[in-house]
C-alpha cells in the first residue's frame, strides 16, 4: 500500500510536471505514437474491411491473416525490426510504428467488415429497390449503420496500442514507457508503478471518450426502431434506409 502512496505522491510532485521527462511531455509522446499508429492502421484496415464486408470476398483469408497477426510477439518483432532498420535513434520510430500498426490492424479490420456484414440484408435490398448504386449503398446505408461497430474496432485498437506503446522506450524512444524502462534496471519500483498507473489512466480516459462517441453514432432511425420493437420488418428497412440517405 505504501508503494501506491509513494507513486501518487510522485505524480503530484510539481517538479515531475515540467521538462522533457515531465508527465505532460511523456503523455504527449505516448499519444503521438498512438495517434499515428491508429491513423495508419485505420487507413489500411477500415478500407479493406469495408470492401470485404460489402462484397463478402476474402473473408476467410482476412480472418486467418488477422488471427496470425494477433499471435505475433510484439517485443520480439520490435527487436527484429530495430536490428533490420538499424539501432540508431533516427530509425527507432519506424520499427515501433510498424509493430504497433500490425497490432492495431486485426481489431480495426474485424470491426469494419463485421459491422458492414451485420447490416440487415432487407435494408440493403430496400436501398437497391430505391435505385441506389453499390457505392451509395455502402456510404449512405451500410457505413452509417456499421459505424458503432467500426468505432468499437477503433476503441479496441486504441486500447491495445496505448498499452503496448510502452515498448517504444525499449529502443530509446519516449512515451510513458520511459518511466518503466528507465526505472527497472535501478529497481525504482515507485517510478515503475507511476508509469503503469499513467498508462492505465490514459487508457481509461480514451476508452470513456470512445464509448461516448460509439453511442452517439447510432443512427436516429435505429434508435427509434429499438425503442419500438413491435414494428414490422418492412417498416424497419424503409425507415433505416430513409434515415441513412
Amino acid at each position: 500500500m505504501n508503494l501506491f502512496g509513494d507513486a501518487f505522491r510522485w505524480i503530484l510532485e510539481p517538479s515531475h510536471w515540467t521538462g522533457p521527462n515531465g508527465i505532460p511531455n511523456r503523455i504527449l509522446e505516448h499519444l503521438a505514437y498512438t495517434g499515428l499508429t491508429v491513423l495508419i492502421a485505420t487507413l489500411i484496415a477500415v478500407a479493406l474491411g469495408l470492401y470485404i464486408g460489402h462484397t463478402g470476398r476474402f473473408r476467410g483469408i482476412a480472418v486467418s491473416v488477422t488471427g496470425a497477426m494477433r499471435a505475433l510477439p510484439t517485443l520480439g518483432l520490435l527487436v527484429y525490426l530495430a536490428v533490420l532498420f538499424g539501432l540508431g535513434i533516427q530509425f527507432a520510430l519506424i520499427p515501433t510504428i510498424i509493430v504497433l500498426v500490425v497490432l492495431a490492424i486485426p481489431p480495426l479490420l474485424a470491426g469494419a467488415y463485421s459491422g458492414v456484414q451485420s447490416v440487415d440484408g432487407r435494408t440493403v435490398d430496400a436501398a437497391r429497390s430505391m435505385g441506389m448504386t453499390e457505392w451509395q449503398i455502402l456510404w449512405k446505408v451500410e457505413v452509417p449503420l456499421a459505424l458503432p461497430l467500426i468505432l468499437g474496432g477503433i476503441r479496441s485498437a486504441v486500447l491495445q496500442v496505448v498499452a503496448t506503446a510502452t515498448v517504444a522506450a525499449y529502443i530509446s524512444l519516449g512515451g510513458l514507457g520511459r518511466y518503466i524502462i528507465d526505472a527497472l534496471p535501478v529497481r525504482d519500483y515507485t517510478t515503475v508503478l507511476v508509469g503503469a498507473l499513467l498508462v492505465t489512466i490514459l487508457a481509461l480516459v480514451l476508452d470513456g471518450i470512445l464509448i461516448l462517441c460509439q453511442r452517439l453514432t447510432v443512427p436516429a432511425g435505429v434508435r427509434a426502431i429499438r425503442s419500438s420493437p413491435g414494428q414490422r420488418s418492412t417498416t424497419k428497412s424503409a425507415s433505416t434506409v430513409s434515415t441513412a440517405a
